[in-house]
């Protein structure tokens, strides 16, 4: 049973954190909605005051220039899924929001939500870390910016201060020879992910060797992580199976899995061992193609 509550719809950004200023300590943002009515229908969050931005359209947008892509935080996910120049610049964010809920969930949910959301096995932090993205909050005090890596602190929890909001997604133009893979593993399709591993790599001109990697890892700790010592196998090497294969070790070592309903622990180090190698062959693919 829902509590009663207070609704604001702002239409801009101003009014907005003026609200969550105002109510900071009894409110909840709603935009989507796909999550945070949940919980509330569970009785986990009862907030007296609902600042319901999902009408601020200065928050809606997708930009590319040369520097790279911005998205703003009120972008639905079919809208970043279906976007012509994602899908020929950055075409593992097209890729991953089609693994992401239903149709009818990227329909109305926004790309800021999910990530603000904090949940361990979301889709969109593992790719938006791969890719080296930076997201902007606000406040009534101004703006900072964050490593996407550094968002999300703990199951459910994330970086924004009372009376914030998650405004951008900026996520620079990759290097040549750089290619990015996603995927995920879940008995159900379209399920959150029991696992999931996103890869990039960069490759030097000619010798193929590998310049820079970043390997993330979703449902395989309390937040979405860098593999950061699967990442050192492999940085400045020329890449193989056996290389890969020991990332994939290395990866599993460093993932904190819990075992629940879905799966064991020992069965999430097993497929992160196993989707790291997968995805480290994916992504050197692509990166040879670019």
């Amino acid at each position: 049973m829902i509590k009663d509550f207070e609704h604001f719809a702002p239409k801009t950004l101003k009014e907005a954190l003026t609200l969550l200023d105002k109510y900071q300590d009894d409110c909840k943002v709603i935009c989507g909605g796909q999550s945070l009515l949940i919980l509330m229908r569970q009785g986990l969050v009862a907030p007296k005051y609902l600042v319901d931005i999902k009408g601020i359209s200065e928050l809606n947008y997708i930009k590319d220039d040369k520097d790279g892509l911005k998205i703003g935080a009120l972008t639905t996910h079919r809208t970043i899924e279906k976007s012509p120049v994602i899908k020929k610049k950055y075409p593992v964010l097209a890729e991953m929001e089609t693994k992401l809920a239903s149709i009818q969930t990227r329909n109305w949910g926004t790309i800021g939500g999910n990530i603000c959301h904090g949940d361990p096995a979301g889709d969109p932090a593992p790719v938006l870390i791969a890719l080296n993205a930076t997201l902007t909050v606000a406040g009534t005090k101004g703006e900072r910016n964050m490593p996407a890596e550094d968002f999300t602190l703990d199951y459910f929890e994330v970086a924004l201060e009372p009376g914030e909001l998650l405004t951008e997604i900026q996520i620079p133009a990759p290097p040549p020879r750089t290619g990015t893979v996603y995927t995920k593993f879940n008995i159900i399709e379209s399920d959150l992910a029991t696992v999931g591993v996103a890869v990039s790599m960069t490759l030097g001109s000619g010798d193929g060797v590998c310049q820079d990697v970043r390997i993330a890892l979703g449902a395989a700790a309390p937040m979405a992580m860098r593999a950061k010592k699967a990442e050192a196998v492999l940085k400045g090497k020329k890449i193989t199976d056996a290389l890969l294969a020991e990332a994939g070790e290395k990866a599993s070592t460093e993932a904190e899995p819990i075992s629940d309903i879905a799966a064991s622990e020992e069965y999430r180090r097993e497929l992160v061992k196993v989707l790291v190698k997968r995805m480290g062959n994916e992504a050197l693919a692509r990166a040879k193609r670019a």
